[in-house]
């Protein structure tokens, strides 16, 4: 069985705290140096930013925020826009120039078709670039290169329920029976209550996007007609928390007075959506946050909200918004019986750093987060004085019909990271592969399979 991370509430507040000061220090010293940005004096917008609603509701508007006070506009408002979930923020300045950027979240699909017709900047969505929407947009460039795919924070979809519905965990299969309305009644769950009552997002969602390729697809299954579907996640969380025969999925900062469920995905224990499990993406309803900018932008603004967006100030952004930011923690992990004698070993003596590194699919290379990780991984380590011979590496994978070849895959994984690594001039304590050990999700689907391809970064 795979491990529980355990983070403390005493912890959890040092971290939220930490990332706070670390923003206050970033807004008086930057990161990296932000040119003024262009402002005008008419209202057309400087910006214009379209596609998910989970990115949309809370975090991007608070994005475009936290870039306004970097550029010291002294006066900033949030103004409702012409449709539902709609906004404009406009920030002045002391001569009355003034930045307008126009948020439109009604669904990731909607953000690339934008990006294509040309009334939007910057995409936004909760779910990877699917493969026609690359081709479509091949015009202007590779919508999944380095630059274009930029990763800007964890969510997790959260499987909410009313507040007094005794349930405790579900299995993806579960989920997938219970949204394809095949399982019609709280009893068969072992519950009580009655006939369940689906809530589910619209299908430009990318919300709906994740949940229909980590649950539904995954099992041929397809959403029941019965289910209301929303287009905001708060709505969505309103209407469950006031059901008692509800259930439904939102993303993690909209879960509200609802009450989540811990998810199982084939071998891994079941996981409640914790901000440490979501980090390292273990959680099996974890998902990537992205914005979209075509290659060569040039929008000034939209490279600016990208680059802030990745900086620690826009980090701390992410974690006040009630996302997962992507800044490196070292997390103590309890060591377990079940564990292999090397993993617990690290357990016992070591601390696990809350990322996780990925490939491309069908590749050996790091994906596009994993590269901006190494950034953060060596930031990490230079601060806290352990670059020489203080890390372990650990790769795992999937089953092979040879274990042994399943054990030198997951090692040459944590290899191809570790020449990355050495690069900044870490020093390695060890560098193992572990195989097909602690799956933390399914290996019978792709999805599966690509979570368990992953390294884990241990330090003494």
């Amino acid at each position: 069985m795979p491990r529980s991370l355990t983070v403390s509430e005493k912890d959890l507040w040092s971290r939220t705290l930490s990332l706070l000061l670390l923003g206050f220090f970033c807004c008086a010293f930057p990161w990296s140096v932000f040119a003024a940005l262009p402002l005008h004096n008419e209202s057309t917008p400087v910006l214009r930013i379209q596609g998910s609603n989970t990115i949309g509701a809370k975090l991007a508007p608070a994005l475009v925020r936290g870039l306004m006070e970097q550029q010291g506009l002294p006066a900033i408002q949030q103004l409702p826009g012409d449709r539902e979930n709609e906004v404009i923020v406009v920030g002045k300045s002391a001569d009355g120039r003034q930045a307008r950027i126009a948020l439109a979240a009604h669904g990731s699909s909607t953000g690339f078709i934008a990006l294509k017709d040309g009334s939007a900047d910057l995409a936004a969505s909760s779910r990877p670039i699917k493969d026609a929407e690359v081709t479509e947009l091949a015009g202007f460039g590779d919508l999944r290169s380095h630059s274009a795919e930029q990763v800007i924070a964890i969510d997790g979809l959260a499987i909410i329920l009313h507040p007094e519905n005794p349930l405790r965990s579900l299995s993806t299969d579960q989920l997938a029976a219970i949204f394809a309305g095949e399982v019609k009644t709280w009893e068969e769950l072992g519950g009580h209550g009655g006939s369940i009552r689906l809530y589910a997002r619209d299908d430009q969602s990318g919300t709906y996007d994740t949940f229909k390729e980590l649950v539904l697809a995954r099992y041929g299954k397809s959403l029941a007609s019965a289910a209301s579907r929303f287009e905001s996640n708060d709505k969505l969380a309103a209407a469950v928390s006031d059901d008692p025969q509800g259930i439904g999925f939102v993303g993690l900062a909209s879960i509200g007075r609802a009450r989540t469920v811990a998810i199982a995905d084939g071998e891994s224990q079941a996981m409640f959506p914790s901000t440490s499990l979501i980090a390292t993406e273990d959680y099996p309803l974890s998902r990537r946050l992205f914005f979209y900018i075509k290659p060569g932008q040039s929008n000034p603004w939209a490279e600016a909200l990208v680059q802030f967006a990745q900086s620690p100030r826009g980090q701390a952004i992410v974690a006040q918004t009630g996302f997962v930011d992507q800044q490196v923690q070292a997390i103590k992990v309890e060591a377990r019986d079940s564990m292999p004698a090397a993993y617990r070993d690290l357990a016992d003596g070591a601390q696990r750093l809350s990322v996780n590194f990925r490939f491309q699919e069908g590749s050996a290379a790091l994906d596009t987060k994993a590269m901006r990780d190494v950034e953060r991984v060596l930031g990490y380590l230079q601060q806290a004085g352990k670059m020489d011979r203080r890390v372990v590496l650990v790769g795992f994978g999937d089953p092979k019909a040879d274990p042994h070849r399943a054990d030198l895959l997951s090692k040459l994984r944590a290899m191809a990271l570790r020449r990355e690594l050495a690069k900044g001039g870490v020093r390695f304590r060890e560098v193992i592969g572990l195989g097909d050990e602690l799956p933390v999700a399914a290996n019978s689907a792709d999805e599966g399979r690509i979570k368990n391809r992953r390294v884990e970064v241990w330090v003494y």
